[in-house]
């Protein structure tokens, strides 16, 4: 009988999350309480790393309920005029909790700059062949197509959190 309720409460939780419908990604939310640095991973592999960070919320303008969002966060390597594709983090379900937004979100990917000893880590940020970093923030929902949301070049700034 468990069993049978639970089995009849998914498919209420599902029919539920289908009914509600597909929105305009970029008119129903926007990026919000942007910021970010260069996060101290400390020493790895004998080289001081800093990883790029990204902090902010996703916001909704409208009070209705609406689907889970995907959103893939693409860093790149900013090289003259060209931005190069270096890393990205992908998030499968961010949903807004909070309102009408998310929790902060922080996103650091797997890559990062490293730098070897003694050379300090804000010595890194300083140095001529340091690299700036931009993170492009991508939504969608289910089988939608993916939406820039943001841009958002990381500062040369020290994050230890």
């Amino acid at each position: 009988m468990f069993a049978r309720a639970l089995s009849g409460l998914m498919l209420l939780l599902l029919a539920a999350t289908a009914c509600t419908p597909q929105v305009d990604i970029q008119q129903t939310f926007r990026v919000t309480d942007l910021e970010g640095g260069w996060y101290d991973a400390g020493v790895v592999d004998g080289k001081n790393k800093l990883i790029p960070t990204v902090s902010f919320r996703i916001e909704k303008a409208t009070p209705e309920e609406v689907r889970p969002l995907a959103l893939n966060v693409l860093f790149k390597q900013i090289k003259g005029d060209k931005d190069e594709e270096w890393d990205e983090v992908f998030l499968q379900r961010v949903e807004v909790t909070e309102g009408n937004r998310t929790p902060v979100l922080t996103v650091r990917p797997p890559a990062g700059a490293t730098g070897d000893p003694p050379q300090s880590r804000a010595d890194m940020l300083k140095n001529s062949y340091f690299v700036d970093v931009r993170a492009v923030i991508f939504a969608k929902q289910s089988s939608s197509n993916w939406v820039e949301l943001a841009r958002f070049d990381i500062p040369r700034r020290i994050l230890t959190q």
